[in-house]
């Protein structure tokens, strides 16, 4: 245990010497990774802004469902029964046909100055059942279930429109995604060819370290170590670019973008979180190119 301790302790100070000794390739992979995890940054902060703003958008997805004229309160407890069964339902609201009266009433002075004559008798709207559903991609398929059910005369929830919006939402969703795992790659792709021409510099120093009889695990580690604090330096500036960067950005425009209803997601703890997962990318981004550019180039 003492013996790997000593190796790991080793091959740290190992690396940080071989970062500043070799530093003018030491800054180029650090520019490298420092510019990929920016642009990473600004597409984790985007791909979760729009992963929000479309959960926003489906929390509103709400089924209005028409009850027949005569439908009476058994029928609606009945309703209520079948609608709790459905796995779709997050939510439902039961509107009588006063209560619907009163609301339009309230939201519209010509409403009001129409409907105010009518009685409780007179009274042409229809009971209603507003349903809330948990996923947006599946409220054709429920409303389609709460359509069949007895004394339902007609659901709306905004066919068509409805469908394209959460199918157009979940294409960016994926895109978005999509760019940063892409763009990990890439960075991934151009730290093992940067780290390769480190590594190429110090052939000698690491021929003689294995004519000397040190193991490959001895040989391998302090590269690995190496790249995971080029990663860590590299993190640095897009960091405080997503932490500074994003505060400003949302103070800016209020917490909203072009228009209330595309709210974003408030700056704390989101920023800790996205800091968090940049670091983390750039830590493993720096091992996995340091410890494939050993593997393959190398061939220890």
């Amino acid at each position: 245990m003492m013996k790997i301790f000593r190796m790991l302790s080793r091959s740290i100070r190992d690396a940080f010497k071989s970062v500043f000794r070799n530093f003018s390739l030491s800054l180029a992979s650090i520019s490298c990774i420092t510019i990929t995890l920016v642009i990473v940054a600004v597409s984790i902060i985007a791909s979760f802004n729009v992963e929000n703003f479309t959960k926003e958008i489906e929390k509103d997805l709400t089924i209005v469902a028409f009850l027949e004229q005569d439908a009476t309160s058994d029928d609606v407890e009945d309703l209520i029964k079948k609608i709790k069964k459905l796995d779709n339902v997050d939510s439902y609201e039961f509107k009588g046909k006063e209560k619907v009266k009163k609301d339009m009433q309230n939201e519209s002075e010509v409403f009001n100055s129409i409907m105010s004559d009518w009685s409780k008798e007179d009274n042409p709207l229809k009971d209603t059942f507003q349903i809330r559903v948990k996923d947006a991609e599946q409220i054709s398929k429920t409303a389609n279930k709460i359509k069949k059910m007895d004394k339902v005369s007609l659901v709306r929830y905004g066919e068509g429109m409805v469908d394209k919006l959460v199918n157009a939402f979940s294409s960016i969703e994926k895109v978005a995604y999509g760019v940063v795992i892409a763009l990990i790659v890439v960075t991934v792709f151009l730290i093992i060819n940067t780290i390769k021409l480190t590594i190429f510099s110090r052939k000698r120093e690491i021929s003689i370290m294995r004519l000397v009889g040190a193991s490959n695990f001895s040989i391998k580690t302090p590269f690995i170590i190496e790249g995971m604090i080029l990663g860590l330096i590299g993190s640095i500036i897009p960091v405080l670019l997503t932490t500074f960067g994003y505060l400003s950005f949302y103070k800016h425009f209020d917490g909203y973008l072009f228009t209330e209803l595309i709210k974003l997601i408030e700056p704390e703890p989101f920023i800790y979180t996205a800091s968090g997962i940049v670091i983390l990318i750039g830590i493993l981004v720096g091992m996995i190119g340091s410890a494939s550019a050993v593997r393959k180039y190398l061939k220890v």
